[in-house]
């Protein structure tokens, strides 16, 4: 798979480390945004020529395909909206559905440590609701420290008969640990309804939205993320509980090659399975957390039964392809520029972590795809030791 990757082999001294802040493109994808460019490019739903019938025909068959992607049940009640990528998306069901759809006295759990991408839209929501004098209460949901893992065990103090909503994340961005969503739905009941950021884990591992897998009622994701193009992404809403999902004010133009490249993104990985995928980089990832644990030097973010090679220890948190760390001596910053000194690119930040502190909470975070091999994590561990 790793051929299919122009950029990738274009550089084979440098190892891109940092698909969880954007994924590199297969030609495929590539291939399907110069062919609509070249042969299709036109406005969708306002003409009737052929560019812009196809184009137009391109956005439904789109929706669909996200559909299909997600194993969508009932894909005649459900909706599929574009938007420029998560973000942009959890905002629009903050702004356009979740403050319709509560009352003064109801409560909301959202998660305090997670991307801040899944945090300041519910708390607008809940100024914006302030404003118009109704008072909703945000609670946080509950972490296991030592795994970053939300804590099922104590989700009884903070779920009440007044939970209305609940915004949740798949695969953590810092932890890369798949943070058991089935334990919220169990919970909160069957009324409740939870909205998923599935930023990591869309593209990199199997997400379906069938009640025996994740019955949640919002999806939303990042293209870019999962070999798309930037500026692409969408939100899939059940509608099954509460008003269906409608995002506010005129739509305009919609990103016609973004979802172009979209289309091509979901049929790439779909034909090469993401279960593989998942497969290849869970492998990556216990390689290089197998030799790090080693490393005196190193402290490794998230779960602590995870890190051994094989580990079958019952209560770890598999991690799903990213692995964050911090050197004890050295600052995160400056350990990123020593790492592309020998020619590996990884995220060196406070990683948009909410509560984060940059100045005090900057680690390296090391994130994988399908065009990443075992010799690139064995350099990186090298170099990793010879910094001691």
């Amino acid at each position: 798979m790793r051929e299919e990757f122009p950029i990738i082999t274009a550089h084979p001294e440098l190892a891109y480390l940092d698909s969880a802040a954007t994924s590199q493109k297969p030609r495929a994808v590539l291939d399907a945004v110069h062919a609509y460019l070249t042969t299709a490019n036109a406005n969708a739903g306002r003409g009737t020529y052929p560019w812009a019938n196809r184009t137009t025909e391109l956005v439904e068959r789109t929706r669909r395909r996200v559909k299909e992607f997600l194993g969508d049940p009932d894909p005649r009640r459900s909706d599929v909206h574009f938007t420029g990528g998560t973000t942009e998306g959890l905002r629009a069901i903050a702004r356009d559905w979740l403050t319709t759809h509560l009352t003064d006295g109801d409560e909301i759990l959202v998660p305090f440590a997670d991307h801040r991408a899944n945090l300041d839209p519910w708390l607008e929501a809940q100024r914006l609701l302030a404003d118009r004098g109704v008072r909703v209460q945000v609670r946080a949901l509950p972490y296991q420290a030592e795994s970053g893992d939300y804590d099922h065990r104590t989700f009884d103090r903070v779920v009440g008969p007044r939970t209305r909503f609940v915004a949740a994340t798949h695969v953590h961005h810092v932890y890369g640990g798949d943070m058991n969503v089935h334990r919220i739905r169990e919970a909160v009941g069957p009324d409740v309804p939870i909205c998923l950021d599935a930023a990591q884990s869309i593209g990199h591992l199997p997400v379906r939205v069938d009640e025996s897998a994740l019955d949640v009622d919002f999806v939303v994701f990042s293209g870019h993320k999962a070999l798309a193009l930037p500026g692409s992404g969408a939100v899939w809403a059940r509608n099954a509980r509460g008003p269906a999902f409608r995002p506010g004010g005129w739509q305009g133009t919609p990103n016609t090659v973004g979802i172009a490249s979209l289309e091509a993104a979901l049929d790439w990985l779909d034909a090469v399975g993401t279960d593989r995928i998942a497969h290849w980089t869970a492998a990556l990832t216990s390689r290089l957390t197998d030799g790090l644990r080693h490393l005196t030097s190193y402290e490794i973010l998230g779960c602590q039964s995870s890190l051994a090679a094989g580990s079958l220890v019952p209560a770890a948190q598999r991690r799903h392809g990213i692995v964050t760390f911090r050197h004890g001596d050295i600052p995160s910053d400056d350990l990123g520029f020593v790492l592309f000194s020998h020619g590996f690119m990884v995220r060196a930040d406070s990683l948009c972590q909410a509560g984060a502190d940059e100045k005090k909470d900057g680690s390296v975070r090391v994130s994988l795809h399908v065009y990443n091999t075992v010799d690139e994590i064995d350099r990186l561990l090298a170099a990793l030791t010879s910094l001691g």
